[in-house]
């Protein structure tokens, strides 16, 4: 069986275990438990490799640290030496593995789930992991009614989840990048499940795979690696976490920065984190609302900008009298109408983008031509050079919308006075019920963009002097002429047809005529 057969085998078994046992619990909220007992599962396997490594590489062959018991492990020292390099710490008897085995004869397993939970994230109080740890577990409630009307009906639930998540073969041997591999790529799978069967409350989550793929490739063209990405509106992270597809585990050298308005996608996303590998020295995801109360001033300017912000969400603006002095907003001289942030967040991500950085986002096509504060604000950006490139994506990308939406690329360097206009509407392969960007599709996309020349019908470059007199519109449809598909009809040549087809009407009514006629004369 291949790595893809198998992978794909696991997919379905995930997604059977996710469906077979939520029961009444709808699946958008019951992803807490699955997921959450994945990461369970993962960190308590991750501590352990981290310490069998050790014990093995010195010469104890035989040393299995889920063995021992927690009277060996009380050492103060060894417990913050621990939680100073992973960030975390379990006690034996409370690694997964060990609960799970007790599971079935635990008449208290939700409390015992609840105190083990809770001692993780104790673990890291008063050290630089608090912020990362803390409040990892609050949306797995082993004790919610969803689970169950009673104590004993939910804690037999809880041991089904324990044991389907045990269960999964997700790689042999010693914990392997292999292994850390495939406890990532359940996460995204289930990420993307969940999603898609949710509709329009779970695409506000999640990004699909290929569009977070394509819009690092935009921000890194021509780049090894980054210092540090950001994504103001960064939901389960799978944005961010692109970028180690793209540049390899080394390749962002400063780590990965972003805010969330939403406190369980919050915790799903530094979940995320830790399930790629990510260690919490490398990532900073801050809870709140980036647009009022930014988390990252200490932190900003950053190479790489990518992010999927919400369509068409209220916000302050200038009902709140400071912001027009907030120096995110105030070089464009007015801020986006309050029922429609999108520019609000456009204008955050360009002064916080590095002067040597590409910010790659994903808008909602009514910011390109919408008159008003908007078209202000676009004439802010082309007036200063800073809009590189506009790609139109194709429709039905997205979980919850089958809207056309598109890519603003900015640069704060730049080396023409031009925005490169992409139409990519064509570029996609259906796949069940929504459009998907194959590889191919994708290299398209990104061939365009990094030629930036003229090709009809797809590619054209823009003069800023140009877009200013058509009214700052940057709609792609409005600069790239759509290639005309229709039958080329010769008018001469059909209409001798018609006549021919006229005169030969003629002759038959004729006919007909004379053998009615003919019938008429017998009858008589």
């Amino acid at each position: 069986m291949n790595r893809e057969t198998q992978r794909a085998e696991l997919h379905k078994t995930i997604w059977r275990i996710a469906n077979d046992l939520r029961g009444s619990v709808d699946g958008w909220d019951f992803k807490q438990y699955v997921l959450g007992f994945l990461f369970y599962r993962y960190i308590s396997e991750n501590l352990t490799a981290f310490f069998n490594d050790h014990e093995h590489e010195v010469g104890d062959a035989d040393f299995d640290y889920a063995k021992l018991s927690n009277g060996d492990v009380e050492d103060p020292d060894f417990v913050r030496n621990t939680v100073m390099e992973k960030g975390f710490f379990i006690r034996p008897s409370e690694l997964f593995v060990n609960v799970r085995s007790r599971a079935h004869r635990d008449a208290n397993l939700n409390e015992t789930l609840e105190r083990v939970f809770r001692n993780i994230e104790q673990s890291a109080v008063g050290t630089e992991a608090e912020n990362d740890i803390k409040g990892l577990f609050d949306d797995l409630d082993v004790n919610s009614n969803k689970l169950g009307p009673t104590v004993a009906k939910r804690n037999e639930r809880l041991v089904k989840l324990l044991d389907a998540i045990g269960d999964l073969n997700l790689g042999n041997g010693a914990f392997s990048e292999n292994k850390i591999d495939a406890f990532g790529d359940a996460y995204e799978y289930l990420m993307q499940m969940y999603a898609s069967s949710a509709g329009k409350s779970g695409g506000e989550y999640y990004t699909p795979q290929e569009v977070s793929e394509l819009l690092a490739h935009i921000t890194v063209v021509g780049k090894t690696s980054v210092n540090k990405v950001y994504d103001p509106a960064c939901g389960s992270g799978s944005l961010l976490l692109k970028f180690r597809k793209v540049l390899g585990k080394d390749g962002v050298r400063q780590g990965y920065y972003g805010q969330e308005i939403n406190l369980t996608t919050y915790n799903l996303c530094r979940i995320n984190m830790f399930l790629h590998d990510v260690s919490y020295e490398q990532f900073d995801i801050a809870h709140g609302d980036t647009l009022i109360d930014p988390e990252h001033w200490d932190d900003e300017p950053f190479e790489a900008i990518v992010s999927n912000p919400p369509y068409s969400i209220k916000w302050e603006g200038d009902a709140n009298p400071l912001l027009i002095n907030d120096p995110r907003y105030a070089p464009a001289g007015v801020l986006a109408p309050k029922s429609k942030a999108d520019l609000a967040f456009t204008m955050h991500m360009l002064s916080w983008l590095a002067v040597n950085g590409t910010a790659a986002i994903v808008e909602f096509p009514g910011v390109l031509y919408r008159g008003g504060a908007e078209q202000k604000i676009r004439k802010y950006l082309i007036d200063n050079n800073y809009v590189d490139a506009v790609i139109q994506l194709p429709p039905d990308l997205f979980f919850g919308t089958t809207i056309a939406t598109c890519i603003i690329v900015l640069k704060k360097s730049k080396t023409d006075n031009a925005v490169l206009f992409v139409d990519a509407s064509a570029e996609f392969a259906r796949s069940g019920n929504k459009n998907k960007l194959s590889e191919a599709n994708q290299a398209k996309i990104l061939e365009a963009f990094t030629a930036r020349e003229d090709v009809a019908h797809v590619a054209r470059l823009v003069e800023n002097e140009a877009i200013g007199e058509n009214g700052y519109n940057i709609s792609v449809s409005s600069w790239v002429e759509a290639e005309d598909t229709r039958e080329t009809v010769d008018i001469t040549e059909l209409n001798g047809r018609i006549a021919g087809i006229v005169e030969r009407q003629a002759e038959l009514r004729e006919q007909i005529d004379a053998i009615v006629a003919d019938l008429e004369g017998a009858g008589a």
